[in-house]
């Protein structure tokens, strides 16, 4: 069985045993996101860097003594199927976009080789289990559109009913994805923030499992996998862990969740130091940047308008502000601002640099580190890991605006001749 020993309130810090509560602290409503809380000598008798060295499991599965689920479901749910294929993404060594911003050594860490092909895939995994675990009927979620395509996908490996609430406005790549897996999918005529409410709304209503990012407390636990894993690839190199880790923030759920991993790792006495965290928000949709700068807590802020391109990470109101904002602040890290337009070259800039197609929402973290390194941020000694976190076949239209389109020739080699030497 697990080693999960209760649930924490962010806000208040009252602790829960596992069964006493499912999503929030009743003390706070829907805004009492908890944390996880392990039994960590009992995980040390289980689990050590020689063993994961290893193990012949390559998915977030090699850390089941770490994850908040019963193993035997998990196990049985991931044999032979997409939820089996999930995590162990590649670290990929990056000199060729390092040199010109002056840093010593880069690495990206590429979660569009994900069975969905987004980081989401992690605490979908997850979600499938959880609702295995308790029978659950359905599972839902609210989404712009990548958690929802890692639900619908890992729940159809699993034989596990969904319904996805999504804006209206979220990318057709993305949509065509549930509609492929057989989700029943309902389109919101509003923001994702209205999707999400929503959500709340009908699963409370009619019974049925929900994922919703920060809501549900076991999605950072999904998530959190990356940061053991991006350790793990370091160490295989004879590595340190990194001194930075640049990571896009919508919801927040993604830096709560590698810190989360990073203070694991600490705990376990597996890494002597934290790495700093780096959140990146798009200019339009940036509570946090906000949030961070005015030295505000989460429970203090307030709903915004915003807008960006990169669909994935906007949120007028992050539903995991206060584990990103705790993230950030315990590591000595930052948050910064990166606008649509910088967003859009970066995505060329890391496919040409590493070969790492991305979408707008994840290209935002490599536009993140750019600005990271002309603020100061970043130093150029430093060891620095790049998350990477969709695809940028969830939204080819944005990569066309990006990239330009290619030019129209008639079948003659004289053409190929003119454009060959203009190219010259």
């Amino acid at each position: 069985m697990h080693h999960l020993l209760g649930l924490c309130c962010t806000i208040c810090g009252t602790e829960y045993a596992p069964d006493e509560v499912e999503y929030v602290c009743p003390r706070h409503g829907n805004d009492g996101i908890l944390d996880v809380i392990y039994d960590y000598h009992a995980i040390r008798g289980e689990i050590a860097p020689g063993k994961l060295a290893a193990s012949p499991e390559r998915s977030i599965w090699r850390y089941l003594p770490l994850l908040p689920v019963d193993p035997a479901i998990a196990r049985q749910l991931s044999a032979g199927t997409a939820l089996g294929s999930v995590g162990w993404t590649p670290l990929y060594y990056a000199p060729r976009l390092a040199a010109p911003l002056g840093l010593k050594e880069l690495w990206v860490k590429d979660d569009t080789r994900q069975p969905t092909a987004s980081f989401k895939d992690r605490a979908s995994a997850i979600a499938v289990v959880k609702a295995r675990e308790r029978d659950a009927a359905v599972v839902t979620t609210a989404s712009t559109g990548n958690a929802a395509a890692a639900l619908a996908g890992l729940c159809a490996a699993a034989g596990q009913r969904c319904v996805i609430f999504v804006p209206r406005t979220a990318p057709q790549a993305k949509i065509a994805q549930l509609l492929a897996y057989g989700a029943t999918v309902l389109l919101v005529d509003g923001s994702y923030d209205q999707a999400f409410d929503l959500c709340l709304e009908a699963a409370e209503a009619f019974g049925w499992y929900n994922r919703n990012t920060a809501y549900n407390p076991y999605m950072s636990e999904g998530k959190k996998t990356a940061a053991y894993e991006l350790c793990e690839q370091l160490w295989e190199r004879g590595l340190a862990p990194p001194d930075v880790i640049v990571v896009p923030v919508g919801d927040g759920c993604i830096i709560g969740g590698i810190h989360k991993g990073l203070r694991d790792l600490l705990t376990l006495g597996w890494i002597d130091r934290m790495p700093r965290l780096i959140g990146v928000q798009a200019a339009g949709a940036s509570p946090l940047v906000e949030a961070w700068e005015q030295g505000l807590e989460g429970w203090e802020m307030r709903p915004v308008a915003v807008h960006s391109i990169a669909d994935s990470i906007v949120a007028g109101l992050p539903r995991d502000r206060i584990k990103a904002l705790r993230a950030v602040r315990e590591t000595g890290g930052a948050f910064v601002r990166v606008s649509d337009e910088e967003i859009l070259a970066a995505i060329p800039m890391l496919a040409r640099g590493c070969g790492v197609f991305a979408e707008p929402a994840a290209a935002a973290a490599y536009a993140g580190l750019v600005k990271g390194v002309e603020q100061g941020l970043i130093g150029a000694a430093e060891r620095v890991v790049v998350l990477i976190t969709g695809s940028g076949l969830k939204d080819v239209g944005s990569a066309i605006r990006a990239t330009g389109c290619p030019p129209i020739i008639p079948p003659e080699l004289r053409a190929v001749q003119q454009v060959w030497e203009c190219l010259a």
